[in-house]
């Protein structure tokens, strides 16, 4: 990264100290403490982001970028502390100010560790069971022990999440760019950036923006190893699987597995180097051990080494999920009735695709602040679902060498495969569930972005008419499926059947399938090709 001038502290030092101010007043505690502690954060987050956005050279455009980036996930996180106790629901979560019941047990364990005398490596003991990890704990106690001795300020790790959240933008920037050029570089950034679900986990004290980060570490390191032969940036490499194995180890392997994927199809390319194989083998290994040793924290996962643990948990994991979406809810429980047992599986993972279920946000009854929250979310989801469907059919907008181009298509097919496999992995994880689901989908949403990025690049230089007919798809299940939740909650119109009314969304789906087909075919016919 490139070193910081002094024209950058002339703006940074005295902003981060009014911010810390601030902050400082709205917390509690001794004020001059916490205006030490947020001015420090203040400083340290802006000269981070300043020098990344200077080493990655993508001009006031990508400044832009990451200034919205932070100040949208820190804006949200603070904006949700406050306004959650007096417009949210009446619950221990709403009055603490948390979006999520896991970052309000974290951190409180995080305080409780770091108000004692315990030392900081007790975040790894079995007794701090809500951080399975004890990675994301460690940190959070150690910010808490030392920057506010005196006071639980939480706003300190939203901060903290925030400039995570914003820190990865320009390593994605830089990785794509060098890999597929400028727009798409700007397009998948922006994506990256801006995604309301990342938005809102940015701002809070999660795991997600922390493995976002480390997710883009790890590209750069890798795109850079592997178009130019560098090999001083596999320490980013390195930094980023360091990360994810002490946040979470599972996203580790994943990586190891995207980027293994990622050089078998460009082998043509270049040869893999052995020591590079070993490193991948060892991080591979240990994060297995990890991970392994997280999930069987109580003993009752044993048998089979790592690979048997990990194994149990996800078998175990699966059939208490599709338990439990179907006692949390009525009419799921009546479909489960009324359809075979065989079908159950597939439609949980179904349902979960499409949670935060968009129709659903609209009606449903909430307060002010959680429908704000839920229809930013499905709207985020529902806009990038159509660019995930059509990644593996997008043409790469590769010109010149055709070797080149082919690899690039083997790579986005690749990636494609990764990131519809996570998604239906985590749909049945999550069990349907609203807001585990999305949380656990968003751990890859940096390759997602990725994709959609090219999708759209793809489209705009294209103007692929399959675009619009998927976008109609989706207009369908929503205006489809709103029905449905307008008579269930508000008594508007009449219900069809769900079976019915699955019925009608797919005989439309088909519709618009076959009229597309054979449009496609005419237009083809025409010009005679």
């Amino acid at each position: 990264m490139k070193q910081i001038s002094k024209h950058d502290l002339l703006w940074a030092l005295p902003v981060s100290l009014a911010l810390g101010a601030w902050l400082a007043s709205v917390q509690p505690g001794n004020w001059f403490v916490g205006w030490l502690g947020f001015s420090f954060l203040f400083l340290l987050t802006f000269l981070l982001l300043s020098s990344s956005v200077l080493w990655a050279g993508g001009g006031r455009h990508l400044v832009w970028m990451v200034a919205l980036a932070f100040l949208l996930r820190f804006a949200g996180g603070v904006g949700a502390y406050l306004s959650l106790p007096v417009y949210g629901y009446d619950d221990v979560d709403d009055q603490s100010g948390f979006v999520y019941t896991d970052a309000r047990r974290r951190d409180t364990q995080a305080w409780e560790l770091a108000d004692s005398n315990r030392p900081i490596m007790a975040a790894f003991n079995q007794k701090f069971a809500y951080d399975q990890y004890g990675g994301l704990l460690a940190f959070s106690a150690l910010v808490y022990r030392y920057l506010s001795p005196d006071a639980h300020r939480v706003l300190m790790l939203v901060l903290l999440s925030a400039l995570m959240g914003a820190l990865g933008v320009p390593f994605l920037w830089k990785s794509i760019h060098l890999l597929w050029g400028e727009k798409k570089a700007f397009a998948s950034a922006w994506i990256f950036a801006l995604y309301p679900e990342s938005l809102l986990l940015g701002g809070s004290a999660m795991r997600e923006p922390y493995l976002l980060a480390f997710s883009a570490f790890a590209l750069w390191g890798f795109a850079s190893w592997h178009s130019d032969k560098d090999r001083s940036q596999l320490l980013w490499l390195g930094l980023g699987l360091a990360g994810m194995l002490l946040v979470s180890p599972a996203i580790a392997l994943a990586t190891l597995v995207i980027l293994g994927g990622w050089m078998f199809f460009a082998r043509e390319q270049s040869r893999i180097s052995w020591q590079f194989v070993v490193l991948l083998a060892v991080v591979f290994i240990a994060g297995l051990f990890l991970l392994s040793s997280a999930l069987d924290r109580g003993g009752n996962l044993g048998g089979g080494g790592p690979l048997g643990v990990v194994q149990n948990f996800i078998r175990e994991s699966l059939k208490w999920n599709v338990y439990k979406v179907e006692a949390e809810s009525g009419w799921v429980q009546k479909l489960f009735d009324e359809m075979p047992q065989w079908l159950r599986l597939p439609f949980v993972m179904v349902y979960g695709v499409l949670q935060p279920v968009l129709p659903a946000i609209f009606i449903a009854p909430t307060t002010v602040v959680w429908r704000i929250i839920g229809i930013l979310r499905s709207v985020g989801w529902y806009a990038i679902l159509p660019a995930l469907i059509l990644a593996p059919f997008a043409g790469t907008g590769a010109g010149g060498e055709k070797k080149r181009a082919e690899r690039s298509r083997s790579i986005l097919l690749w990636l494609s495969f990764i990131v519809w496999g996570w998604a239906l992995f985590t749909a049945l994880r999550g069990g349907g569930d609203q807001w585990d689901n999305p949380r656990y989908r968003t751990i890859l949403f940096m390759w997602q972005a990725v994709l959609a990025g090219h999708v759209w690049v793809w489209w705009r230089e294209t103007k692929n008419a399959w675009v619009v007919r998927v976008i109609a798809m989706e207009v369908v299940f929503v205006v489809v499926f709103g029905q449905w939740y307008a008579n269930r909650y508000l008594h508007i119109g009449f219900q069809l059947p769900f079976p019915v009314m699955v019925a009608v969304i797919l005989g439309l789906w088909v519709l618009i399938v076959g009229w597309g087909v054979w449009r496609d075919r005419l237009r083809r016919a025409r010009v005679g090709v």
